[in-house]
């Protein structure tokens, strides 16, 4: 199966090589990589461009958007995603791949980066207990900085809302009803520690609070 490996960037400059030679390094390469560049007014594009990989343009501002007109775009028969502020360690891609032949989607953990060590800790474990509280909800939470999926499935349902901050969650849930969804805890991913700007208790109230969102809107 092909890989395409896929990547919603505004203003970027600044991480997006780091996240590229990350990806460069796997030791299974995906197929394609596409920068989706979601109207940066900075050099995201060219420096993507400079690595070699596709760019495309979204002129629709928002992740929702920019994260759909990539999985449109795409090749591959595979979708990984992840952030521009993301470092995957080298084993990633082939973690995701093997998870997707035998499940519909696949997500993983995540780890702060450029933050005290005691907050990348918690950060790591936290999270985990939080994917883990969501699986016994029946809600698994498969953020776009860790996720992966099949394409052709994904595209029937619609791929991602393009009006709802949840957009990769909410595709998670689409998939769910179709197959079944695989925890890859193996697939560990770096993210920044920007996260983290409004504190700790404001991101952990926005996870578990949407974790119990009854919003109709989000589970169609």
């Amino acid at each position: 199966m092909k890989i395409s490996v896929i990547v919603p960037a505004y203003n970027e400059e600044k991480l997006l090589g780091n996240l590229l030679t990350a990806l460069g390094q796997q030791t299974h390469e995906p197929d394609e990589i596409i920068i989706v560049d979601n109207n940066s007014t900075d050099h995201t594009a060219a420096i993507a461009r400079s690595f070699g990989v596709r760019v495309v343009r979204c002129v629709r501002a928002g992740v929702g958007s920019a994260r759909q007109a990539g999985l449109e775009a795409a090749t591959g028969d595979v979708i990984l995603t992840t952030d521009a502020d993301c470092l995957p360690q080298s084993t990633w891609v082939q973690h995701m791949y093997t998870g997707l032949q035998e499940s519909i989607a696949v997500y993983g953990p995540l780890r702060f980066y450029g933050v005290p060590e005691a907050d990348a800790w918690f950060s790591e474990y936290g999270y985990k207990f939080f994917l883990r509280a969501a699986r016994l909800a029946g809600r698994p939470n498969l953020a776009g900085s860790n996720m992966g999926f099949h394409r052709k499935p994904a595209l029937e349902v619609g791929g991602y809302p393009l009006s709802y901050t949840r957009e990769d969650v909410i595709l998670g849930y689409k998939l769910m009803r179709r197959g079944q969804v695989k925890y890859v805890s193996e697939a560990l991913m770096h993210t920044s520690g920007r996260r983290l700007q409004d504190g700790w208790s404001r991101l952990l109230f926005k996870n578990f609070s949407d974790l119990f969102n009854k919003n109709p809107k989000a589970y169609r």
